[in-house]
């Protein structure tokens, strides 16, 4: 009997102890509006989970279906990323090779072809940077020619995927998505993030919205537009559709509602190394400096059976932005061609083929050396895309927690963005919610992950109810 009676006094005295009762609360706090979550309307049919945890100690402070493997949407980004720290460093920097082949005359004349050797890096041409906007980049290609004296190019500008010479697109994507700016594929020479934008002419109510033209000009593709305008608040519904890489006809299909301002959406290009060569080619043209033959690109020469000439004269190498900046973007804006770069580049790191499949058994071999179950992340890619992927809330909650003790902790804390007043990466596909971030409550450091599978109604009202769990946290 005392020692039933010290018992109690000890469970009374350990429960008056404000971080003890703090604890107890928050749970509490938790398991009601996780529970209100899930008895609501628009999760009738719906799968939820919820982890939480200590973000210093690893701790869970709550668990609710932690283990069930639901598809994340872009919080797989967060995997990505992090994966990607580890494994790269945050100062890493990608390369893109500028040579030529064959030898320059006194005057001028090259006889041989200029080659644009890409090594994977995605932000070449790209807008979010300074240093690498087209113009830029153009630029430089330019100066480098001029400083090798070439005045004149009896050859071709060809851009060459280099290693990345695979499959452009994962498994598991759907084809309504392939054409799309979020839908690009991999490639060993990207560029302006392999996308362009295409500009619409609207009128009413079901009439035809037809192709005003692109930005830049595509004059290799023609476009067949199907899109009709769609009932004001319907928003942009229209999708492009390459039937495959060597077809030149871009369909355009869906609604576009009459209300939309920007008047234009944004297709994939097919080939990127191409494009890039064709720019360049373009621009050395109007700058005098003749080039006698048409661009080319690995997959062009591929097709006719032939090699890409290896440049033996080095001209310049351009370096992408370092690891850090890269995927501060790729969060920011949920940039899905970053996240498929860095996973291929994971791969080739491990000195495998940089093809996804081999980026996704990169990322799987890491975490389980760490004590992670593979078996818990059944991905197909690295940003979320694919609506096959599949990850337990608790795994990601833990890959997140891992980098608290991490020196390049705080770029991935600045690379998610904020919603509802939390760091936190979003993730939606169709019927798919998700969020995975941090919080800080009353000075105990949190991080997190949850998703909701299958939901029914608008997505604006499950975010604002899954909010209203995360509220619990701060």
């Amino acid at each position: 009997m005392l020692k039933i009676l010290m018992k109690r006094a000890w469970l009374i005295s350990l429960a008056l102890l404000p971080g003890f009762a703090y604890a107890q609360t928050l749970q509490q706090k938790i398991q009601a509006a996780y529970n209100r979550l899930q008895q609501d309307a628009q999760c009738q049919y719906a799968t939820l989970s919820l982890t939480v945890l200590d973000a210093k100690t690893g701790e869970q402070v709550f668990a609710a279906n932690p283990n069930a493997g639901l598809a994340p949407g872009s919080t797989l980004k967060t995997v990505t990323s992090i994966t990607a720290f580890n494994v790269l460093g945050k100062d890493y920097q990608y390369q893109t090779q500028l040579g030529y082949t064959g030898n320059i005359s006194n005057d001028g004349v090259l006889t041989g072809d200029v080659i644009i050797k890409g090594g994977g890096d995605p932000t070449l041409g790209s807008w979010r940077y300074a240093a690498t906007k087209e113009g830029v980049v153009l630029n430089i290609m330019v100066a480098a020619l001029k400083k090798a004296g070439i005045k004149k190019i009896t050859g071709r500008i060809i851009g060459d995927n280099g290693i990345f010479n695979g499959q452009s697109i994962p498994d598991g994507w759907i084809w309504q998505d392939l054409g799309t700016y979020y839908g690009a594929g991999i490639a060993g020479l990207c560029w302006r993030e392999n996308q362009f934008d295409i500009a619409l002419n609207t009128a009413g109510v079901g009439s035809p919205v037809s192709v005003a033209g692109t930005i830049p000009a595509m004059p290799y593709l023609q476009f067949k537009s199907e899109v009709t305008n769609g009932a004001p608040k319907t928003g942009d519904q229209a999708y492009s559709y390459l039937p495959g890489f060597n077809s030149k006809i871009m369909y355009l299909r869906g609604t576009y509602a009459v209300d939309q301002t920007k008047k234009r959406i944004s297709a994939a290009i097919p080939d990127p190394a191409y494009d890039a060569a064709l720019r360049l080619t373009d621009t050395l043209k109007a700058l005098g400096i003749t080039v006698s033959n048409e661009p080319q690109s690995s997959i062009m020469l591929a097709d006719k059976g032939q090699a890409v000439p290896q440049a033996t004269k080095p001209l310049t190498t351009i370096l992408s932005p370092e690891l850090s900046k890269i995927v501060y973007w790729l969060n920011q804006k949920s940039v899905n061609l970053y996240a498929e770069q860095l996973l291929v580049t994971i791969a080739a790191n491990n000195k495998k083929q940089p093809v996804t499949g081999n980026g996704v058994d990169a990322i799987k071999e890491f975490w389980e050396q760490r004590g992670i179950d593979k078996k818990s992340m059944n991905i197909f890619d690295g940003s979320g895309l694919s609506p096959q992927d599949r990850i337990t809330t608790f795994t990601m909650a833990r890959i997140l927690q891992s980098t608290k003790k991490e020196k390049w902790f705080g770029d991935f804390y600045d690379s998610l963005p904020v919603y509802n007043d939390m760091h936190m990466k979003s993730g939606s596909i169709n019927s798919v919610q998700a969020y995975a971030g941090f919080q800080t409550s009353h000075g105990r450091e949190l991080c997190f992950s949850i998703m909701v599978n299958n939901y029914n109604g608008p997505g604006s009202g499950i975010r604002a109810k899954m909010f209203k769990v995360l509220d619990e946290l701060k």
